[in-house]
């Protein structure tokens, strides 16, 4: 394991004034999207949209590296030259979603399991000779009566440290990404204690298999309210209980962590991730890896028209400029006001 280029890669991921374009959705999420602006979902649509994102002039200024799917991997664009070949020449860090999906855990309703372990390290070195530097596996923690149990819990934290082990011996960067879900009604408490008790346990797991922390990247949740709960905490109380939770739970060693946006907007996930960086400096660098907070308007400027794609790359660099000021802790809602030009334009 080359430790040193690890570390490099993570460093480099969470730089100031930039984060991680999550792009890798599945295809069924990737669907679901198109679905949301009338687009059809064919291999050529796909390609398109996903070199537009990645050939937007200057996204390399506040984007670091990019999560793919398998197929936008192997995807070459119409001049032939490979996606991954464009974010690697912007100096964007290629990366790979590497699981196969949250599935029913069996003898647990409402609960889920990562898959996707069996052949995994061949596939890891089939990517990392694809151009992939880094790699993804997400977990999914469901909040709700008599859940999560303690078996769903301790099975996806053995799964994350297991994929984490042998990225790095594939000398991939691992991104670790335990999510605990904001669907449903639970607080913001609630939401804390769970997370809490969720990283303590990957952490464990990820010593336990002798996992370089200085080399991996955390992509949590935030610590924040169920979409159903009464109560909304505003952005000043999910930073603080976010940081809190996460001092008492993340090792320093950790060079960074990108949150996700989950369900938020594209404007509370840039208002949470500024009010947690404004608090001043914490152990780790605080970035994203946000996929809906950074495309959502993006897909409505395009909405699978040509002739709007520079609108839709304008569309995608401002969302990233914004995102990269709030990672810094220097995002202003006066900056929302290039948004209004460009729908007007």
């Amino acid at each position: 394991m080359d430790t040193a280029k690890l570390e490099s890669v993570a460093r480099a991921l969470v730089q100031k004034g930039k984060g991680i374009l999550a792009a890798d959705e599945s295809s069924g999420t990737i669907k679901k999207r198109f679905d949301s602006i009338q687009v059809q979902s064919t291999e050529p649509n796909r390609l398109y949209y996903r070199r537009m994102l990645f050939t937007t002039p200057g996204m390399e200024a506040f984007i670091s590296g990019v999560i793919l799917f398998d197929e936008t991997l192997r995807q070459i664009g119409p001049d032939g030259v490979p996606l991954c070949e464009i974010l690697a020449g912007k100096g964007v860090h290629p990366g790979i979603k590497v699981d196969k999906g949250a599935k029913n855990l069996a003898g647990f309703p409402g609960e889920k399991i990562t898959e996707g372990l069996d052949g995994l390290r061949e596939r890891l070195a089939e990517y990392r000779d694809l151009g992939a530097r880094f790699a993804k596996w997400r977990s999914v923690i469901t909040i709700g009566e008599g859940i999560p149990s303690r078996t769903c819990i301790d099975g996806n934290a053995r799964g994350l440290a297991r994929y984490a082990a042998l990225c790095q011996e594939a000398g991939l960067v691992p991104i670790v990404e335990p999510e605990v879900l904001m669907d449903g009604g639970h607080t913001i408490e609630r939401c804390e204690e769970v997370t809490a008790d969720t990283l303590a346990t990957v952490f464990f797991e990820l010593h336990r298999h002798r996992v370089h922390l200085e080399g991996i990247l955390l992509k949590p949740n935030m610590v924040i309210s169920g979409k159903q709960c009464t109560v909304q905490a505003g952005a000043a109380e999910v930073a603080e209980a976010t940081l809190r939770c996460f001092r008492r739970s993340v090792p320093a060693a950790v060079p960074g962590i990108v949150f996700l946006s989950g369900g938020q907007t594209p404007l509370q996930a840039t208002e949470n991730l500024q009010a947690m960086n404004a608090l001043g400096p914490s152990p780790w660098q605080l970035s994203f890896s946000y996929g809906r907070a950074l495309q959502e308007t993006t897909l409505k400027a395009w909405g699978g028209e040509v002739e709007n794609s520079e609108k839709a790359q304008a569309t995608f660099f401002h969302r990233s400029k914004c995102t990269g000021a709030a990672r810094d802790g220097q995002y202003n809602p006066v900056m929302e006001d290039e948004a209004v030009s460009l729908s007007r334009a």
